[in-house]
């Protein structure tokens, strides 16, 4: 599952955000716009605005469902809320757990499944499958109140906070929709039912508030969409018969339980104070102020309001409620709502100056075109510079838009804004009011110098930074929501109000005007919105409005409030009446003029219309017989182009054909080429297993004839062994004949040195053929090598034999050569088969040496 980022004003796709596994059923946006969160069944993930990446992830186990996971309103702290009816606050920042709210009493449980919070972020509603509805108190971390919904309710699918203006975000009034798709509203402080919307005919499926709590949007069970007016629904409040309220118990600083908790919503008559029982009633009189009779007096306004107290619930809350809105301005303006005088003037019907009004300012709504027009023929009636005024319609649409169904309110609404707000604008006509300007341009001087120098350089004049804001009243620059908080507080202070405020809003966008250099940046910036707080413009206001000195300040020079006059409104002569007089003259003579050149330009027209219509048949008549030839040249073109195609279509297959045989030719040979060499291979490989063969066969011969040498060296070496062992049995017998005991002892050691002879010599036979054969395999593998011829083997064999006799000798001879051989490949073997040779040596001499001593023969020691 993925996320979609759109912008919303060009609907172009700006990101996607990737990483829910399942559908995501709930979207929470920080305060500050950077971070939202998603979630899901199975996790809640934090996302980062600025770069659309995510920032942490929430998982959970599969037994623990996530209800729903938010911001709180104007905080920093996420809300997290589990199926268990677990619920945690973490900061945003470092995820750090601030706190758990402790479960609810098991009288009064229920599963979680909707939740809202007030806008201060101070009260939590939670609901279920229950007619309970549990509000927690978030900063006491406790559960302060049980409601109890009427028995029709059974479970609450839904829950939002009504906002309001001037409750500091402390919402009382709350919406409950329920399943019978009735939507109602309640007061969490004292519980009583207000209103509801939906009935069971007509069942609401979801339901959302506007920001401002001024319309509740419902999607119907039946698909439509409705819009309620909360100001309209509220007004039934107030009829009776209210609906009851009973409040069992409220104890908030005991050891509360769900019985203490718990408040019962009921249907009924609201209960009133009985009356005394004499007919008599006290009375008191209340002595007035003499001192303050006159200051109040300026103050009372008509409708039993103060302007003072007026001016600190401003202050306090920076607007008028919007419901009584125009209730107040009409206080403060002291409209005198002539109706007859105003009836009078529209009579006149629509004044010639406004006839064509549409054409210059294209209006969507034809109501409120037609009341704009009514409005501007009125004032041009009532005074005849608005006339001439080009920046009327700018001045009065604001006003005409918000007073569209009250005529003569929004009439003597623009006309009290001209007598105390646009004092002097007309007094240079039809130039901007320079007087008025340069009063704006020495405020300016005296709070921003910088800024003034900066337009002075820049050659931009107060006509340019001052005048667009004046002549549309800000209307322009500013959001309706922004303008009607502004004219809360022009309409409640003095006319100078509007001027400082122009200052205002240059000193409050000095940045962004001090980076401009270019007039048309300039032009642009007064002209349109501009990323600016009004709530902080209207103190900068108030801030000018104190520390202004005055013998610049405005109000020294404008007159304080007048109100329109009851009966008639009061002659409106404040302006070069000449001018007026002269340019209503020559825009009588202009108009007489314009009538008759109108006429003589119908005549010519129609004239004109005439030959133009003959000249159009004609040009109609000569495109056709030129549209004719053209179509003509074109189908011989195609034609032409046509042939052209198929022979050149021809040719390419020709070429295609010529390839493809070149090809096929190719491949023949390529097989042809591969077969060859295949049957060269395997003839290769055929000679090559023949004289592997006879390779084979040779080595088997010379390994034969190598056995049968070994074989023939092995019984020669016999035979000298046996040889000598015959000579070395004479010498004993010779030896036994002189002393009998030592001939038994020679012969006892002579039997074992026969033996050991044997066993020496059959070892070292065994040896040799070894050895040979181990030479006879390395030639077989390497035949560069010559074979070693068998004398050289036995005279090596012999030369290494002690020098006994010959026989001997020769067997030392063969027994060091052998040893020599054999250490070249195995030295441990080398190395037992020395020590072995020199101690058969050894025995051998100490033998000869005794029995030539004891014989003492001469043909013993020629032997």
């Amino acid at each position: 599952m993925f996320l979609t980022c759109l912008e919303t004003v060009t609907k172009e796709l700006i990101s996607w955000m990737r990483g829910h596994e399942s559908s995501v059923f709930s979207i929470s946006v920080h305060a500050s716009g950077r971070y939202a969160i998603t979630t899901s069944s199975d996790t809640a993930q934090l996302w980062d605005l600025d770069t659309f990446q995510r920032k942490r992830k929430l998982n959970i186990l599969q037994s623990v469902g996530i209800q729903k996971v938010f911001f709180l309103p104007l905080s920093n702290t996420i809300l997290s809320c589990f199926k268990d009816n677990s619920i945690f606050a973490w900061e945003c920042d470092t995820l750090f757990c601030k706190y758990q709210l402790p479960a609810p009493p098991e009288s009064s449980s229920i599963l979680y499944k909707v939740f809202a919070v007030t806008r201060d972020g101070r009260i939590l509603a939670a609901g279920g499958k229950s007619n309970h509805l549990h509000l927690w108190c978030l900063e006491a971390k406790q559960l302060f109140r049980i409601i109890q919904m009427p028995t029709k309710v059974r479970a609450i699918r839904h829950l939002e906070f009504l906002p309001d203006s001037f409750d500091a975000g402390s919402n009382q009034v709350l919406g409950v929709l329920s399943q019978d798709g009735i939507m109602r509203f309640i007061n969490i402080q004292t519980c009583k039912l207000l209103f509801e919307i939906g009935s069971l005919d007509e069942g609401i499926s979801s339901s959302v508030i506007s920001p401002h709590g001024r319309y509740i949007a419902s999607v119907m069970e039946n698909g439509s969409l409705n819009i309620y007016s909360v100001q309209a629904l509220t007004q039934e409040i107030n009829k009776p018969p209210p609906p009851l309220v009973k409040v069992i118990e409220d104890l908030p600083k005991s050891k509360l339980t769900s019985g203490d908790l718990k408040i019962k919503v009921t249907s009924g008559r609201v209960q009133r104070p009985a009356k005394s029982r004499g007919n008599q009633m006290q009375t008191r009189i209340l002595k007035q102020d003499l001192t303050g009779n006159v200051e109040n007096k300026e103050n009372e306004l008509s409708d039993g309001l103060n302007k003072k107290r007026l001016q600190i619930l401003l202050k306090g809350y920076g607007e008028y409620p919007t419901k009584y809105r125009m209730f107040i301005w009409r206080a403060l303006l002291q409209l005198p709502e002539n109706h007859t005088a105003f009836s009078s003037l529209i009579d006149k019907g629509i004044h010639v100056a406004f006839l064509n009004l549409q054409k210059k300012y294209p209006i969507k709504s034809r109501k409120l075109l037609r009341v704009l027009q009514r409005t501007l023929s009125a004032l041009a009636h009532w005074s005849a510079i608005f006339t001439d005024t080009p920046y009327l319609p700018l001045l009065a649409f604001p006003f005409v838009k918000l007073f569209q169904n009250n005529q003569l309110i929004c009439f003597e609404v623009v006309a009290t804004l001209i007598i105390n707000w646009c004092q002097h604008w007309f007094e240079y006509f039809p130039n901007p009011p320079i007087n008025i300007l340069s009063m704006i341009e020495n405020v300016l001087a005296f709070h921003d110098k910088e800024l003034l120098q900066h337009f002075i350089d820049h050659d931009i004049t107060s006509r340019l930074y001052a005048w667009p804001l004046l002549e549309t009243v800000f209307s322009e620059v500013l959001t309706r929501e922004e303008w009607l908080k502004l004219f809360d507080n022009v309409f409640s202070n003095h006319p100078s109000f509007l001027l400082m405020t122009v200052v205002a809003y240059n000193i409050c966008s000095r940045a962004p005007l001090l980076n401009c250099n270019l007039k048309d940046d300039f032009e642009y910036f007064f002209h349109h919105r501009n990323n600016l707080d009004i709530s902080f413009v209207i103190r900068q206001v108030y801030h000018l409005m104190d520390t202004t000195p005055t013998d610049i300040h405005p109000d020294s020079m404008l007159d304080v409030f007048v109100a329109l006059t009851k009966g008639q409104y009061p002659v409106f002569n404040q302006y070069p009446k000449f001018i007026v007089d002269y340019q209503t003259q020559e825009r009588d003579r202009i108009r007489n003029d314009e009538l008759d050149y109108l006429r003589e330009r119908q005549t010519v027209e129609n004239m004109q219309a005439e030959v133009d219509q003959q000249r159009v048949e004609d040009e109609a008549w000569c495109q056709k017989q030129e549209l004719l030839r053209k179509a003509e040249e074109t189908r011989r073109e195609m034609l032409l182009q046509e042939e052209e195609k198929m022979i050149q279509q021809r040719q390419r297959l020709a070429a295609v054909k010529r390839e493809l045989k070149v090809k096929e030719m190719h491949l023949q040979d390529a097989a042809r080429r591969r077969f060859l060499k295949l049957q060269q291979d395997q003839r290769e490989m055929e000679l090559r297993r023949l004289d592997d063969e006879i390779e084979r066969k040779n080595l088997t011969r010379t390994q034969e004839a190598v056995a049968e040498e070994m074989r023939e060296d092995a019984d020669a070496y016999r035979q000298k062994v046996n040889l000598e062992e015959h000579t070395f049995h004479r010498l004993i017998e010779t030896d036994q004949t002189q002393n009998q005991a030592t001939q038994q002892r020679e012969e006892a050691e002579e039997k074992d040195f026969r033996l050991k002879s044997e066993k020496k010599a059959s070892v070292l036979s065994d040896a040799s053929r070894k050895w040979f054969l181990e030479k006879e395999i390395e030639h077989t593998k390497h035949p560069c090598n010559e074979v070693v011829p068998r004398c050289q083997n036995e005279q090596v064999a012999s030369s290494c034999l002690p020098p006994r006799s010959p026989q001997l000798n020769d067997i030392s001879e063969m027994d060091s050569s052998t040893r020599i051989s054999l250490s070249q490949r195995r030295i441990q073997w080398d190395t037992m088969e020395q020590d072995l040779v020199e101690r058969v040596r050894n025995l051998r001499q100490r033998l000869t040496a005794r029995a030539r001593n004891r014989c003492q023969t001469p043909h013993l020691l020629a032997a």
